[in-house]
């Protein structure tokens, strides 16, 4: 065959091959309300799932509701098993089966108003040779519930290569999506108590737009693994898209743990994702990135032991009791202990334990009255006890409560030496609730049959604990028995006593009323205290008729003398009368003495 009849057989065969395409692909005999088109072409391998994406554009100006996406399957095959003659035919490069995208299953992509991504996924047929292939969509709108109205329709191109069929083959195919943290960044630092603020960059690596992103932080209440306080319910962030090497930022404030270690923390991300706007099914990609917290450094675990020493026995108090079993402060008691080596499989030897006693007052509570504060014990087998006596005496004016007495066990084990142990008992002083009474105020002492008299008194706390319920009874065969409610009274506090007392039948002895003075500690149990007064009840008076009805001055009176009569008259006249007899008698006096110097001076002339 000559060169020109070739030529002329493919000029034949490709307008064949056109006229099958035209009449094999329909044509849409309507305006498109959307259009269909995408920035890159989709690579894929045979044998493997490849997702198509895509944008639709929204023509109309109005609102599409209910958008729906397929593949069209219902191109031809390759019609020409020639190499030359294979870019003329037309496959489609999926399989067709019931889990495809196609007319008779449209997937769902919401609602369009501008513009939107979208995607339909399916496997690449095995038998696929390495090229260019078209693959048909079409978008349709649902006008029933199960009609749809075409509104538009494009074939996309797409590269298919074979698969290799290993297994990293089929690992690159299933990491198809990627996301880069910290891109250029430092790593988070903070130190307590100081609130951490950093942000992470997150960068889509991935050959396509995600969407509907969510980038949850995986929290953890341990604070070995989380070293930051969880005060928010959600720590998710969350983007409607990220483009192909766009990238984000996540913002995060946080407040660094007090019980947290200095060191650097992973902290976890999952980021779920959509390779459509309206996929519903998201795939989980999950990475980490660290942070770095300064705060107090870790305790060495080993830092009790060396090279030599390893294990050690343990030495407890097992058990303690003393004599007397009540220990009242200011008094001297011995201390029972039962120490005991806790380690199963360690002994120990050449045990010296020094007794230290808690202070009150910068004073200690105990002291040893033999003057030694050591105990010797020559040996504890694992497991073993052994029973000490230690004489101690007790301080007078501590408060009554529990002190302390710490033991520092020093010791060796085979495989530690000079170990040490600290050991500590409470033992509990009481103190003696002490009182006293201040004067007893009656008014009045003595009283009649029916009367009352005020009684009043203080009662005195003057011990170291507090008396609690404290009650006053007044008891005679004379008065009513009273009872008078007083209530706790702190030490160094006085309570005071107020009541009234009747008497209800004449004293008959010395006139002694019983006063009982009761009162509880803080442990319920009730004391007394016995005190005495006195008080006189009396018959009552007799009242007749006449006293009854307030008639008081009706008894029979004498007669007053003349005297009595008209004593406040005569009294004045009296001394009168003697003024005027007196007055008289000088008179004459006078006029005597007179009458006689005259006589005198007479006789004297004559002679």
């Amino acid at each position: 065959m000559d060169k020109r009849m070739i030529n002329w057989k493919r000029w034949l065969t490709g307008c064949l091959a056109a006229v099958l395409f035209l009449m094999a692909v329909p044509f849409p005999a309507y305006a498109a309300e959307v259009a269909i088109y995408s920035d890159k072409i989709t690579r894929g391998k045979t044998g493997k799932t490849m997702t198509v994406s895509f944008t639709v554009e929204n023509r109309t100006g109005n609102k599409i509701e209910d958008l729906y996406i397929a593949f069209d399957t219902s191109g031809g095959e390759i019609w020409d098993e020639d190499a030359e003659a294979m870019e003329y035919g037309y496959a489609f490069p999926f399989e067709v089966t019931g889990s495809l995208n196609d007319r008779e299953h449209p997937k769902s992509a919401g609602t369009l108003d501008k513009k939107k991504t979208v995607s339909l996924s399916g496997r690449v047929r095995s038998d696929l040779q390495e090229g260019y292939y078209k693959v048909p969509v079409i978008v349709f709108q649902k006008v029933g519930s199960d009609s749809y109205d075409q509104i538009g329709y494009e074939n996309l191109q797409v590269w298919i290569t074979k698969s290799t069929g290993s297994d990293s083959d089929d690992e690159d195919e299933v990491n198809t999506y990627d996301f880069v943290l910290g891109e250029g960044q430092s790593t988070p630092d903070g130190v307590y108590p100081n609130v951490m603020n950093f942000s992470i960059n997150l960068r889509n690596n991935s050959p396509a737009t995600v969407y509907n992103i969510k980038a949850s932080m995986v929290l953890d209440p341990d604070s070995t693994k989380f070293p930051f306080e969880i005060n928010d319910v959600n720590y998710d962030r969350m983007f409607e898209k990220i483009a192909v090497d766009e990238t984000v930022s996540l913002d995060y404030s946080f407040a660094i743990r007090e019980d947290t270690y200095t060191g650097y923390y992973p902290i976890g991300l999952k980021i779920y994702y959509s390779d459509s706007s309206t996929g519903n099914e998201l795939e989980t990609f999950e990475t980490s990135f660290y942070v770095r917290v300064h705060n107090k450094e870790k305790e060495d675990e080993y830092d009790e032991f060396n090279e030599h020493d390893r294990t050690k026995a343990r030495m407890i108090i097992d058990g303690f009791r003393t004599e007397p079993a009540t220990i009242i402060a200011g008094e001297a008691f011995d201390l029972i202990l039962t120490v005991k080596n806790a380690s199963t499989s360690v002994s120990a030897s050449d045990i010296l334990m020094t007794v230290e006693s808690e202070k009150a007052s910068e004073s200690p509570v105990f002291t040893t009255a033999a003057g030694s504060s050591s105990i010797s014990i020559s040996s504890l087998g694992a497991g073993q006890s052994k029973e000490v006596r230690l004489s101690l005496s007790s301080r007078a004016g501590v408060d009554q409560r529990s002190y302390g007495l710490t033991f520092k066990a020093k010791y060796d084990s085979p495989e530690y030496k000079n170990a040490e142990d600290t050991l500590t008992v409470d033992i509990p002083i009481k103190q003696i609730p002490r009182l006293n009474t201040s004067t007893f105020e009656i008014m009045p002492e003595a009283i009649s049959v029916g009367e009352e008299s005020n009684v009043m008194f203080g009662i005195n706390n003057t011990g170291k604990v507090i008396l609690y319920n404290v009650m006053v009874k007044f008891e005679a065969d004379s008065i009513q028995t009273t009872d008078t409610y007083v209530g706790n009274v702190k030490p160094g506090e006085t309570g005071n006593v107020d009541c009234m007392i009747v008497g209800t039948a004449p004293t008959m002895d010395d006139g002694k009323v019983k006063v009982t003075i009761s009162y509880e500690d803080e442990n319920g149990e009730v004391s007394q205290e016995q005190k005495e007064l006195s008080l006189f009840v009396s018959e009552p008076m007799e009242m007749d008729e006449d006293m009854m009805a307030g008639n008081f001055d009706m008894e029979p009176v004498e007669e007053p003398g003349f005297l009595e009569k008209y004593q406040d008259v005569l009294l004045p006249v009296s001394l009168a009368a003697v003024g005027v007899l007196t007055l008289i008698l000088a008179g004459i006096g006078i006029r005597s003495h007179k009458r006689k110097k005259e006589q005198e001076s007479f006789e004297d002339d004559e002679e």
